[in-house]
C-alpha cells in the first residue's frame, strides 16, 4: 500500500483539467447496463488506502470476504492510489472498473469520458443514501448519476498532545513560522498534504485570517488571491520536511520521527491512537476542506456485472459503519450510524457527522467560475504545486 508519487501521473491528469463545466449533451452516449447478469469473475477497483479491506490489516475490518462469499465469481483485486490525480491517471490508462473518486477527480473523469453513467435502478438501496449526496454536483451532471456516493470526511489537524497540552485552534501552526506550546519551533516538524489540491487549503486559511482578500471559495481564485496563497504555501515549504500522501508513512512519521502536526485524515489518527500514541485532532477555526468520495465505473470497464454488484455491496449498512469505524469518516447511509457493534452509536458524531456544512469539500478548480469572473484553472495548481515542492 505504500506507493510513490508519479510527477509523470499528475502531468497526465492535468491534461483533463480543463472543461469541467459540462452540459447534458456532453454526456450523451453510452447507455448504462439495463439487468445484471453472471459476474465475469473479478472486479478491479482503484481505491485510497484503508477503503477496500479484507482483514489482512486488521482481521475485524473486512468487508471483501463477504461479497466474494456472496458472488463466488467475483473476486475483488484493488491497486491503492495515494492522490486524485494518481486515480485519474490510472483511469486513463483502463483496465479498471471502479475507482473511488474524490470530488477533485470526479468531473474530470466525466469529462473525459472516462466513467459511465449509473444505472441506480440496479442499485437497490440508493434510496437508503443521505439524501444531501443524492445529487451532489461532482456526480451528477444533466439529470445523470456517474457514480455512487461511498464515504465522506473532512481533513483534519492531527497534532501531537504531548506538544500540544492543549488541542490547536487554527492551521496556523502549519502554515506560520512559530515556536509551539514545548517551546521548540515547528521547523522541521510539520507536515502538508502531497497534492496540488492542498492549495484550497492554504486559500481557506488566508480566507479566515485576510478578510481582505475576498476570498469566497478556496477553490475558485481570481489571480491576485492565487499569487497570495502561492505566497503563503512558498513560506510554508522553508518549515515542512515532507509532503506526505501514503498516510502509512505519516503514521511512521509521527510515530518515529518528531512530527508534530499536519493534515490528516481520521484515518491517521485512528491508527495512531489505537497503537497508544498520543494523537488527537481537531476542526480548526477556519474549517477545513474534505472529500465526498464516489464509487465510479470506467466507461469501458471489463467486469460491469460484478462491477454493478459491488456498487450495491459498498452501500450496505454493515460495510458502511465498519469502514467509518476504520477510516475515521462518515458513512453515507445514516441508518448505519446506529447498531454497528465497531463504529458504536457515537462514531459518527466523533468522525464528524456535524461538520458537513463547515468542510469545503474537494472540487476541480476551473477558468469559469461563474459570475462573470475569470479563475485560475486546475492546471495552473499542478504546475504550481510542482515548483512550491521544487522550492521555487
Amino acid at each position: 500500500m505504500r506507493r510513490k508519487s508519479s510527477w509523470l501521473s499528475v502531468v497526465a491528469a492535468a491534461a483533463l483539467s480543463g472543461a469541467v463545466y459540462i452540459s447534458a449533451a456532453q454526456v450523451e452516449g453510452q447507455e448504462p447496463l439495463q439487468s445484471i447478469g453472471p459476474g465475469e469473475g473479478f472486479v478491479d477497483i482503484v481505491a485510497w488506502p484503508g477503503y477496500i479491506e479484507r482483514g489482512e490489516t486488521d482481521p475485524a475490518f473486512d468487508w471483501v470476504t463477504d461479497f466474494e462469499a456472496d458472488n463466488p465469481n467475483c473476486k475483488v483485486r484493488v491497486k491503492t492510489a495515494g492522490t486524485s490525480d494518481e486515480m485519474v491517471a490510472l483511469m486513463n490508462e483502463g483496465g479498471f472498473d471502479l475507482v473511488t473518486a474524490s470530488g477533485d477527480a470526479s468531473l474530470r473523469l466525466i469529462a473525459g469520458r472516462r466513467v459511465q453513467e449509473i444505472n441506480i435502478d440496479l442499485v437497490p438501496s440508493w434510496d437508503k443514501i443521505d439524501p444531501r449526496l443524492h445529487n451532489a454536483p461532482w456526480h451528477t451532471v444533466g439529470g445523470k448519476h456517474f457514480g455512487v456516493p461511498y464515504q465522506w470526511g473532512s481533513n483534519v489537524l492531527m497534532y501531537n498532545t504531548e506538544v500540544f497540552p492543549e488541542p490547536p485552534t487554527s492551521w496556523e501552526v502549519v502554515f506560520e513560522t512559530m515556536t509551539l506550546p514545548d517551546g521548540e519551533s515547528n521547523k522541521g516538524r510539520v507536515q502538508a498534504f502531497d497534492g496540488p489540491i492542498y492549495i484550497a487549503d492554504a486559500a481557506l486559511y488566508l480566507k479566515y485570517k485576510n478578510p481582505e482578500l475576498g476570498i469566497e471559495d478556496p477553490y475558485a481564485l481570481d489571480e491576485d488571491q492565487y499569487q497570495a496563497v502561492l505566497t503563503l504555501l512558498r513560506e510554508q515549504r522553508k518549515i515542512v520536511p515532507r509532503y506526505w500522501h501514503d498516510p502509512f508513512i505519516q503514521i511512521d512519521d509521527f510515530t518515529n520521527e518528531g512530527v508534530a502536526a499536519s493534515s490528516a485524515w481520521p484515518f491517521q489518527v485512528n491508527l495512531l491512537r489505537d497503537a497508544g500514541e498520543p494523537i488527537e485532532s481537531v476542526l480548526p477555526v477556519e474549517g477545513a476542506t474534505g472529500w465526498s468520495d464516489t464509487t465510479m465505473m470506467h466507461s469501458e470497464a471489463p467486469h460491469p456485472n460484478c462491477a454493478y454488484k459491488w456498487l450495491e455491496h459498498s452501500i450496505n449498512p454493515k460495510l458502511q459503519g465498519d469502514l467509518a469505524a476504520w477510516f475515521g469518516s462518515v458513512p453515507v447511509r445514516l441508518d448505519a450510524c446506529k447498531g454497528n457493534e465497531l463504529l458504536g452509536d457515537e462514531g459518527c458524531e466523533i468522525n464528524g457527522l456535524g461538520n458537513f456544512e463547515k468542510t469545503e469539500f474537494w472540487k476541480t478548480p476551473v477558468a469559469d467560475c461563474g459570475g462573470g469572473r475569470t479563475c485560475v484553472p486546475y492546471y495552473r495548481w499542478v504546475t504550481d504545486w510542482i515548483a512550491i515542492l521544487g522550492g521555487r
